[in-house]
């Protein structure tokens, strides 16, 4: 993990409120609230209590606690700890999602020049670049029963068309719970 991220070059401190384009280089921390897009080829913090809505293109994106509604590209990393939320879609060759982490998107694992990675012909592993990190769970500890996992993309029959295959998709840990038929039931 990025967790140190080195020197802060410039912050968006608590009660700031900010709304346009932020392009810069080093390492910036946001703790109030912003608003607009996000460009570095380097680092963002978004502190604990920030409240960002911005389509955010980075080399590293922390979020340390805050919140984040838009689309993130990150060229290195992305990590998202407790109690940070994220609400959009992800695309990084390196992930982690701490433990109490709410994240509702997608999530796309690319390499850092923007090839999806496994799409390479006759490739069936996916390269071991690609990395995703959670905490592990306690040990005796139940996963969450979630909801209806949404509908997977289609894999093509035909293997030697030349497409590539569709993004891997991870889903949330489902809990199965077997049913009883009625006719068996007492």
């Amino acid at each position: 993990m990025a967790s140190d991220a080195g020197e802060i070059t410039a912050l968006l401190g608590r009660g700031t409120d900010f709304t346009g384009k932020l392009t810069f280089e080093g390492t910036v921390r946001i703790d109030g609230r912003f608003q607009g897009e996000i460009f570095t080829a380097n680092t963002l913090i978004i502190g604990e209590g920030a409240e960002v809505r911005a389509e955010i293109e980075a080399g590293t994106l922390i979020i340390k606690g805050g919140t984040v509604m838009g689309n993130v590209r990150a060229r290195e990393l992305v990590e998202i700890h407790a109690p940070g939320r994220l609400f959009g879609d992800i695309e990084s060759p390196s992930l982690f999602i701490g433990r109490g982490v709410q994240f509702d998107g997608r999530c796309q694992m690319r390499s850092t020049d923007g090839a999806e990675e496994g799409a390479a012909a006759g490739c069936a592993e996916a390269p071991s670049a690609r990395r995703v990190e959670t905490e592990p769970a306690s040990p005796g500890s139940v996963p969450p029963v979630a909801g209806p996992a949404p509908p997977r993309p289609p894999i093509a029959a035909d293997s030697t068309s030349g497409a590539p295959p569709p993004p891997f998709q991870a889903w949330p840990p489902v809990q199965i719970v077997p049913t009883i038929p009625a006719h068996k039931r007492r």
